[in-house]
């Protein structure tokens, strides 16, 4: 990727170098291109370059190495929200980012019980919803407690979406080819609320039984022609920084 000198700036730079990390092009304890290669790459000056590191470091993508100068963090405190997973899925075919991974996926028929997860899906309150429970995370260290609610649509279309276990195509994939619909999806909409133990347990947070831990909650609604056809609430360790879908 180039910019030219009129175009570019220092935050052009460090999305080119965020988006690398976050493609897994460049790996934990890979090391940034020298100052005078990113001035000539991108042909900037050596201000916009040290402001560009400088963004990565404070989101904790990357940090200085003595003579090696800038390279990729090897625990970064980020994790991907529902829409960068996705991106990167269409770019790179990748499921993860460099050093991620996910466990505990589990698949549920469930009540929904939650009104606003049944108004995006367009259902009535305590309709039986297909659930799947995964957690992410980064470098081991959990990052994400991430349920697909689907509407019973998605399941007549998709069986497998009983599973245990992770699932392999995505299934929103396997839905296209099978009813021929394409798959669209909503911008996502960031909250949040206090975390149920269940959430403090699976991301690994230490606190009193009474405490009252606030997190970040990120929806994401997806449709077909027919109308909502998944939602996906994503609940984020205390502390983490996201990297959206725009990079």
């Amino acid at each position: 990727m180039a910019f030219k000198a009129s175009g570019a700036g220092y935050a052009d730079v460090a999305a080119h170098f965020r988006t690398l990390i976050q493609n897994g092009e460049l790996t934990p304890g890979d090391a940034l291109p020298s100052v005078q290669e990113i001035r000539e790459q991108f042909n900037v000056s050596a201000k916009t370059v040290s402001r560009s590191l400088a963004v990565l470091k404070s989101e904790g993508l990357a940090t200085g190495r003595g003579s090696l100068g800038t390279v990729v963090s090897s625990r970064p405190r980020v994790a991907s929200t529902g829409a960068a997973r996705l991106d990167r899925l269409s770019r790179t075919g990748k499921h993860y980012a460099a050093g991620e991974s996910s466990t505990d996926h589990v698949a549920l028929l469930r009540s929904c019980a939650d009104p606003d997860i049944a108004e995006q899906l367009g259902i009535d309150l305590h309709d039986e919803i297909a659930i799947r429970r995964r957690v992410f995370l980064q470098g081991g260290r959990p990052t994400v407690v991430a349920l697909s609610c689907l509407h019973p649509r998605a399941l007549a279309a998709v069986p497998e979406l009983m599973q245990q276990g992770q699932l392999k195509p995505f299934w929103q994939t396997t839905y296209t080819e099978r009813t021929g619909r394409t798959v669209t999806r909503s911008p996502e909409r960031r909250g949040a609320r206090l975390a149920t133990n269940d959430e403090l347990q699976a991301l690994q947070v230490q606190a009193p039984p009474t405490a009252a831990v606030p997190v970040l909650v990120l929806h994401t609604t997806f449709h077909d022609e027919e109308g909502p056809l998944e939602v996906w609430e994503d609940v984020y360790a205390p502390g983490l920084w996201q990297v959206s879908g725009s990079v």
